[in-house]
Formats: structure tokens, C-alpha cells, sequence
């Protein structure tokens, strides 16, 4: 976020040479207009994550100017696009909270400026769908998916807990844990892998996206105990293979999965999530049915019916210049 606008404005082509510009959430979009000088194309801001509403790791004091840099960016973009209409709700009412944050002078209206030019796009997902759901692929006993961040923001403590109190309570079930770990392995984890060492089948990163698919194939349960998530990519794609999900009832969670299922695998708290839980572990062929209409209804997030939207973006965009 602090660099790239001078990497690539060292090495861009010349800017007349495009229709628009696409930018993401890292990036200093002001610095780097300042840096090629005008005339400069239409740039559209996509915003999968940003600085303000993500929460920060312990002694983070950098936050603030992160925050101020996507602002700056979303204020000079010619076209904003949050990933989720939770996450742009999210953004726009952190704006004038995070700015009252300064000492003196305080930007007034810039929500709305940025509100009038903003939308949204769910990004689009690259899987081939399974079709109707093999009860005979959710093995015996059920498999329970992570396949998320290993990252604090994630909450994979909480997890392990309630993975901790279903065993204690008797229920047999076993786990893959996937998901990046960039090389850094939480206590956590590692505290799991020997308490669970008997029902763990997969420990680390799947680099393989066939074998990554084969899991979500397999199991019967994904869970998420996020406490930052502004779209939910990683459980869209157990869902379109077949898992059931358990999710928090909040964050963009509820947008994605479609109204008729929040009460089933929406969770309100912790004791909701073992609950809900237990008894999906406990008859868990049950969901056979649900399992293939939630794969149905997944669909709707793959590339191939979300692409039409992109191609009307980006022809607008390039109508701007």
C-alpha cells in the first residue's frame, strides 16, 4: 500500500496507451496519479478488504495511515466497487467515525461523494460444480472443513474449542485444515494437531486446487468463526461441493447464504454454533437434500454468471474516458 504507486508508475506503459485503469484496495491511487500527471484514464477501485473496518493485530500502529489511504483512493477513483453490500455499508459508515479521528480539520461529506459512485460486484468463483451431492462422499465418520486463513482475524481459536467440547461430549468426526498459513504456524494449530491427532486427515495448505476441490468434496461440515469477513469466497466454494456450512450471523455471511437457510446455519453465539453443530455431527445423512439445493444455489456466484456484470463495468468505465 506504501510503495506500489511508485513501482508502477516506474514501469507503466504510457497511459494513453489504455482505456481505464482497475486498482485495487492496496493501493495508494492518489500518490500514484500525482506520480504520471494527467491526463490520466478512468480508474475503477475495487474493494475486497480495506484498512478501517479490518481488525488490527495487537501493538498495529499503522493502521491509520492504511485507513487514510483507502479513503484518498475510494475519493479519487472515477468508479468505487466493494465486493459485498455489507462490506460498502461497512466502509461508508467507517468514513466519517475514522476521520473524526483526527485532531483538527475534519473532511466533511465524503461519504456521500464516494456513496454516489459506488456499487457492487461479488467477485466470481473458479470451481467446477459436483452436481447432485454423493451422500456416499461425506465419509463415515463426517469431516469437518477449515479451509480458511490461518490468520488471527479467522478466530481459529474458537474452532478448536468447539471442536474441543464436540469431542468431549463423545461425537467422532474428523477434520481437514487447509487454508494458507504463509509459512507461520499458530500455536493454536499446533496445540490442535496433537490434542486431534487421531481424527486430523489433512494438516497444512493444499497447493493443488484438484486435490484442494477433493476435500471439499468429502467433507460434511464447514465452518467459519470469522471475525472479519467481507464476502466468504473459501465457504461458497465448500458449499457449491457439498458441505453443509455453519456460519456467524453477522458480517456478509447472511447476504451470501440465501434467507430460506440462515436459521439452520446461521449462528448467533458460540453455544448456538455447538449446538448446531452437534446435531448436524450427530445425523448428518440428514442433510443429503439441503446439501444439493445449497450446491444449486451456489452456482450463482461462478464466473459464468457474474461475468456479464464485469464486461457492463468495465465498458462503462472505458466510456468515461
Amino acid at each position: 500500500m506504501l510503495g506500489a504507486a511508485l513501482h508502477i508508475a516506474d514501469i507503466i506503459p504510457p497511459l494513453d496507451k489504455y482505456e481505464g485503469i482497475i486498482v485495487t484496495d492496496l493501493f495508494n491511487l492518489a500518490d500514484f496519479k500525482s506520480l504520471v500527471g494527467l491526463p490520466c484514464p478512468p480508474v475503477l477501485a475495487y474493494f475486497h478488504e480495506n484498512q478501517m473496518t479490518y481488525p488490527q493485530p495487537p501493538g498495529d500502529k499503522g493502521a491509520f495511515q492504511l485507513g487514510i489511504i483507502n479513503i484518498t483512493t475510494a475519493a479519487i477513483a472515477d468508479m468505487v466497487v466493494f465486493n459485498s453490500q455489507m462490506h460498502r455499508d461497512a466502509f461508508l459508515t467507517a468514513v466519517p467515525e475514522f476521520l473524526k479521528r483526527g485532531r483538527d480539520f475534519r473532511p466533511r461529506g465524503l461519504a456521500d461523494k464516494i456513496r454516489e459512485k459506488s456499487e457492487v460486484l461479488y467477485p466470481g468463483i473458479k470451481l467446477q460444480p459436483c452436481g447432485d451431492v454423493d451422500a456416499e462422499k461425506q465419509r463415515n465418520p463426517p469431516l469437518i472443513v477449515w479451509n480458511h486463513r490461518w490468520s488471527f482475524d479467522k478466530n481459529h481459536e474458537m474452532f478448536f474449542k468447539v471442536l474441543g467440547e464436540l469431542k468431549d461430549r463423545g461425537l467422532d468426526f474428523r477434520i481437514a485444515l487447509m487454508g494458507d498459513n504463509f509459512g507461520m504456524i499458530p500455536n493454536s494449530f499446533i496445540q490442535a494437531k496433537e490434542k486431534f491427532k487421531d481424527r486430523i486427515l489433512q494438516f497444512g495448505h493444499v497447493p493443488l486446487r484438484e486435490e484442494y476441490e477433493k476435500w471439499l468434496k468429502r467433507g460434511a461440515v464447514v465452518i467459519s468463526t470469522a471475525i472479519q469477513e467481507n464476502f466468504g469466497m473459501s465457504v461458497i466454494e465448500a458449499m457449491m461441493m457439498g458441505c453443509v456450512p455453519l456460519l456467524p450471523d453477522r458480517l456478509s455471511y447472511p447476504e451470501i447464504l440465501p434467507e430460506a437457510f440462515h436459521g439452520d446455519f446461521l449462528y448467533k453465539n458460540r453455544r448456538d454454533l455447538v449446538e448446531k453443530l452437534f446435531a448436524i455431527i450427530s445425523d448428518y445423512k440428514k442433510y443429503e437434500t439441503i446439501r444439493t439445493r445449497l450446491a444449486q444455489e451456489m452456482r450463482s456466484f461462478l464466473w459464468e454468471n457474474v461475468a456479464g456484470g464485469y464486461d457492463r463495468l468495465l465498458e462503462r468505465l472505458a466510456a468515461l474516458r
